[in-house]
């Protein structure tokens, strides 16, 4: 059968789906903060930027843009009624002391068992160091991984083990990709869902590994 991956915007509307009223989020560079653009406006989820933001909303309109408050990757966010921003140590100060109850992030690799890489590549012009993302990945209670499932040139990122440096042990709970859902345990890949078309056999042949319905 024939399936059509999730777009960008739509894959951020599967991760925002799953995001529970209360819920404090941190949204990581890249992909994930396209999240806070599908998160229904009568839901409340207070959003965290790690450069120092409770409360982030979605985007800015065109010509909106107020470059005095932009997010981790540099981007112009917008500030929801309560919000505030304070302190890079206070909000690391979040991070590591348990408050974020869910972060999403981008990933090269994710191993099975939910190692993560999303740091480094080893290209001479990669990121020079891991930044924010290993108090994000371990303190959160909850660390979600939004990518691509498989690279341009057709390797899948979910990997038995990661081959780059890791940022993380075991910590990745969700895995939201283009064509499925997946949670990683201790036994392996657990499929939450599926695009429409592709099949449980279909998706463990491009990932090459062995995967169970959830």
């Amino acid at each position: 059968m024939s399936y059509t991956r999730r777009s960008k915007d739509e894959l951020a509307a599967r991760v925002a789906q799953d995001i529970p009223e209360g819920a404090t989020v941190n949204l990581g560079i890249g992909q994930p903060t396209l999240v806070a653009n599908h998160i229904p406006a009568s839901r409340e989820v207070l959003l965290h930027s790690e450069n120092g933001i409770l409360g982030m909303g979605p985007a800015p309109a065109k010509g909106q843009e107020d470059y005095d408050l932009i997010n981790a990757g540099k981007q112009p966010v917008t500030l929801l009624p309560g919000g505030a921003y304070f302190h890079h140590a206070d909000s690391f100060a979040m991070m590591r002391g348990g408050h974020l109850d869910i972060c999403v992030l981008g990933a090269f690799q994710v191993s099975a068992t939910g190692d993560l890489a999303n740091w480094h590549t080893g290209e001479a012009d990669a990121i020079p160091a891991v930044g924010g993302a290993m108090d994000l990945a371990v303190g959160a209670k909850q660390t979600w991984v939004m990518m691509d499932l498989q690279t341009k040139q057709g390797q899948s990122k979910l990997v038995q083990a990661c081959s780059y440096p890791l940022t993380g042990i075991g910590c990745v709970k969700r895995v939201y990709t283009d064509l499925a859902t997946l949670a990683c345990t201790p036994q392996g890949l657990e499929v939450i869902d599926m695009v429409e078309g592709l099949g449980l056999d279909e998706l463990s042949a491009l990932i090459g590994l062995p995967l169970k319905a959830a």
